[in-house]
């Protein structure tokens, strides 16, 4: 069973054969470090799961990248507003380190409720969980010090902060790279 069927086990209790209908929705897809999985402009046409590797999802904004979300093994990378409905991208997600991703095409994405008779209901958690994620993002941002969101993050995945450079760790928790270094100095 790869890193997709278990996420979609464990998370949305699918039965064994409808997890492995599901996921031959998704091709495999390799990415090189520096490789673009989307640009902020373009549509986004598919949605990828990151079976291995880093992906860093960024946006520019007056000439300063603003890291949203360092995705790694486990995760899904998608700008949801464009793949939903068609609009142009608001993120750029690159490969940082070489990747195995699972990906699956809009056309196909919606294909999937006429294989899996669940699949409405499979999608309404999914987003939900996505939301769920993106309310504790903003709970950090407005009620942790920067302290606390560094040693959240620290607890949660301290591997990070060997293999991501630091001016994206410190973008993603909200804070300059010189409080991040000063932190990091006091530990």
């Amino acid at each position: 069973m790869n890193e997709l069927e278990k996420y979609i086990q464990l998370y949305f209790s699918v039965p064994v054969e409808e997890v492995a209908l599901i996921s031959n929705f998704f091709k495999p897809v390799q990415l090189k470090k520096g490789d673009y999985f989307l640009k902020a402009g373009r549509h986004a046409n598919q949605l990828g799961f990151v079976q291995e590797g880093i992906i860093r999802e960024f946006v520019l904004q007056q000439d300063k990248e603003i890291t949203k979300w360092i995705a790694t093994k486990g995760y899904f990378v998608v700008d949801l507003a464009s793949f939903v409905f068609n609009t142009p991208a608001r993120w750029n997600m690159v490969a940082l380190t070489d990747c195995e991703l699972y990906v699956i095409d809009r056309t196909q994405y919606r294909n999937i409720k006429e294989v899996i008779p669940g699949w409405v209901e499979l999608e309404k958690l999914f987003l939900a969980k996505c939301f769920t994620v993106l309310e504790d993002r903003i709970v950090t941002h407005l009620a942790m010090t920067a302290e606390e969101r560094y040693q959240q993050l620290l607890q949660f995945n301290s591997q990070l902060f060997n293999e991501v450079p630091l001016q994206y760790l410190a973008s993603m928790l909200g804070m300059t790279p010189e409080t991040l270094s000063r932190l990091r100095k006091k530990r």
